[in-house]
C-alpha cells in the first residue's frame, strides 16, 4: 500500500532517522511547522506504519560482539513448508541480525554478530546447521566494516 508522503514528511523522517530522541518542539523548529502540526504528522507517519519504532544504536564491538559474519545458506528443498520453518527458526535466533531470502545460487543470506570466531563456530554447529532444511552454508567473515548504515536514502 502506498501512502501520501509530501516533502515536509520526508524532512521530518530525515531528522528522526538521525535523532529519534529529538523533542517535538525541536523537530517543529527544524521543519518550520507548529508543534501541533508536527506532532500530528509524526502520529500519522507512525499510524500508517512509515515509522516502525525507535531504538538506540549500540556499539557492538564495545559490547563484545565485534565479529560480523555473512552466511550463504542453501536449503535441501525449496518448498513453502521448508521456507516457513527456516524463517521461524531464524527469527528465534538472537545471533541472527538479518536474514534475507534471495534469488540466485543460494536461498538465504544471513548476517550474524558474535564475539569471535569460536563463538561463530558454536553458532554454526549448534544453531545454523540445525535450522530446518539447511543443506549447505558458505561463510564470509567481515575483516573491516567499511559502511554500516541503517537509515534510508530519503
Amino acid at each position: 500500500m502506498k501512502f501520501a508522503i509530501d516533502p515536509m514528511d520526508l524532512k521530518i523522517l530525515r531528522i528522526l532517522q538521525i535523532d529519534g530522541r529529538i523533542t517535538n518542539l525541536e523537530l517543529a523548529e527544524k521543519v518550520h511547522l507548529s508543534p501541533t502540526a508536527t506532532k500530528e504528522r509524526v502520529k500519522r507517519l507512525t499510524r500508517d506504519g512509515i515509522i516502525e519504532g525507535y531504538g538506540a544504536r549500540l556499539n557492538a564491538a564495545k559490547l563484545g560482539f565485534g565479529l560480523v559474519v555473512f552466511v550463504e545458506v542453501k536449503l535441501d528443498r525449496t518448498t513453502g513448508d521448508v521456507f516457513e520453518a527456516f524463517a521461524r527458526a531464524a527469527n528465534r535466533s538472537a545471533e541472527v541480525m538479518e536474514c534475507h531470502m534471495v534469488a540466485g545460487g543460494f536461498d538465504y543470506l544471513v548476517k550474524t554478530r558474535v564475539r569471535d570466531m569460536a563463538a561463530y563456530r558454536a553458532f554454526l554447529s549448534d544453531v545454523l546447521l540445525s535450522l530446518p532444511g539447511v543443506r549447505e552454508t558458505h561463510t564470509y567473515a567481515v575483516m573491516e566494516e567499511v559502511k554500516a548504515k541503517s537509515g534510508l536514502p530519503i
